[in-house]
């Protein structure tokens, strides 16, 4: 067999121990709250310099999957938004953008991922479009507590990760267990997330798996 050739092995199998674990929290958590049924199982987060061309991935993405869109001001936005709607339609996965409403209502998104910091915009923006998908971030408990609004959160990080999550110390799955139990909403597991340990969030309360890295390896 060829580098190559092993190498796609390798890639293929991770894209199927993700995409499976992620379904099977998804599973665990609409038994548990039937609002954790209608979210995407895998939520791919772009960044600007460790994911450049992000509509690639989405395009690869499992139908069902979903994608977040963080931009941090980038110049060519609103170039990069209508590329991910287009390649997310076509692969039937559904795109929030980080933050920006302003641009999700511009490319037809269907919701808006929010920073911890603006959690508080949530309510204005399901008045607003409450056709929306609203998730938002989480990194403490506080936060976990006091979260309304939202249809998920996305609790990080989990493991030790990268990024800008990269000097918080990472939760270990019995404490990420622990403050998604006290969560009035499901919630995303995010951080340090590998194809090698995402199956040990199984039975953790977890609603699905969110990454950067291993989807972009798994599915790239």
């Amino acid at each position: 067999m060829t580098l190559s050739g092993a190498l796609s092995e390798v890639q293929s199998e991770e894209r199927r121990v993700l995409w499976e674990t992620a379904q099977a929290l998804a599973l665990g958590a609409a038994a548990v709250s039937p609002n954790g049924a209608a979210l995407p199982p895998l939520l791919f987060f772009t960044d600007p310099l460790r994911t450049p061309r992000p509509w690639e991935i989405a395009a690869r993405l499992p139908a069902g999957a979903g994608v977040v869109y963080r931009h941090f001001g980038a110049p060519d936005r609103l170039e990069t938004g209508r590329r991910l709607r287009e390649a997310s339609l076509a692969s039937g996965v559904r795109l929030l953008i980080g933050l920006d409403a302003d641009l999700a209502e511009r490319v037809d998104a269907d919701g808006v991922h929010l920073p911890e910091r603006a959690l508080s915009a949530a309510y204005a923006l399901s008045g607003r479009r409450p056709d929306w998908l609203l998730t938002g971030a989480a990194h403490s408990a506080r936060t976990i507590r006091a979260a309304r609004d939202l249809h998920a959160l996305v609790l990080s990080p989990v493991f030790p990760a990268g990024g800008a999550s990269a000097a918080k110390p990472a939760l270990g799955v019995e404490a990420f267990s622990d403050l998604a139990a006290q969560a009035a909403c499901p919630v995303y597991a995010l951080g340090g997330l590998t194809a090698a340990n995402a199956p040990r969030l199984i039975g953790s309360g977890a609603c699905g798996l969110a990454g950067v890295e291993a989807i972009q390896t798994a599915f790239g």
